[in-house]
């Protein structure tokens, strides 16, 4: 086995220990794809990344995200985390201003200001209404009452997000997930909070398989609700996301349209440094 360098990273962070971990292999040039599974799987993180030197001549660098032993085509914190970290352990982009990451869903651009990273948000491959009978059985595993629902769409860029647009940030606090209602679904539920409340919106993202699991703070949901909510002019085009208070975060998320163009950015913070050997 190889030593190499590893970063554990918390992102979206609002304090240490209080955002989503993400685990970095910064030199994961020569490990396999069953080690890179493996290992995923040990670290017991929503995520574990492989840094590995780019194909596409544009490109800093190239990224793999493994969930378990499933490979994803691209994830929003892990990718913040990686250019963080990456960042961190000496990596020089070619412009000062932003790192270009190449992954699976191609590349994608990050952009450096002050103290933060984002990214910018990569298309929906999925979006528009949702059909009756499932939009029934999603408001039936949420909990809530139909005329609390102020709107439902796909809102998928890779994951199979559906996106529920609540009357307030307290009733998405208040959900009471039906497990079996929800199951083999991705159901991202946001709600405004108050004028001058912590944040002006409250996010909980839901992954339902063979249990229902809650992400802390989710990047890639953040991102294609943004793409959905400020597109149609139900959100204005920046303002913060409070995600992870549920379940004992405080993950802050900064959305900002420009143009065409939305950035989902926050604050990372290595938590682990050392060495992994694989």
């Amino acid at each position: 086995m190889t030593p190499r360098r590893f970063r554990q990273v918390d992102v979206f962070a609002s304090a240490p220990y209080r955002g989503n971990p993400v685990a970095v292999v910064i030199d994961g040039d020569g490990v396999g794809d069953a080690e890179m599974a493996a290992f995923s799987r040990w670290t017991n993180l929503s995520e574990t990344t492989f840094v590995l030197p780019p194909r596409d001549p544009r490109a800093d660098y190239r990224l793999r995200i493994f969930s378990g032993a499933r490979e994803l085509p691209f994830a929003g914190h892990p990718t913040l985390g990686s250019a963080h970290a990456w960042l961190e352990a000496g990596g020089a982009p070619h412009d000062a201003g932003r790192v270009v990451q190449e992954c699976e869903a191609g590349l994608i651009e990050i952009r450096r200001t002050d103290a933060r990273l984002a990214f910018a948000a990569p298309p929906l491959v999925r979006e528009g209404p949702v059909a009756p009978d499932l939009s029934e059985r999603i408001v039936r595993g949420l909990g809530v009452d139909p005329r609390q629902v102020r709107a439902m769409q796909w809102v998928d860029n890779g994951p199979g997000w559906i996106g529920v647009l609540l009357d307030s940030a307290q009733r998405v606090l208040e959900l009471r997930i039906d497990r079996a209602a929800l199951h083999g679904l991705a159901v991202g539920v946001i709600g405004a909070h108050p004028q001058h409340g912590p944040a002006d919106y409250e996010v909980r993202a839901f992954f339902t398989g063979d249990d229902v699991f809650e992400d802390p703070v989710t990047g890639s949901l953040n991102a294609s609700l943004a793409q959905w909510l400020t597109g149609s002019g139900i959100a204005p085009p920046r303002y913060r996301v409070r995600q992870g208070t549920a379940i004992g975060r405080a993950g802050i998320v900064r959305v900002e349209r420009d143009g065409d163009r939305i950035w989902v950015g926050g604050t990372c913070i290595t938590c682990i440094e050392g060495v992994v050997h694989l």
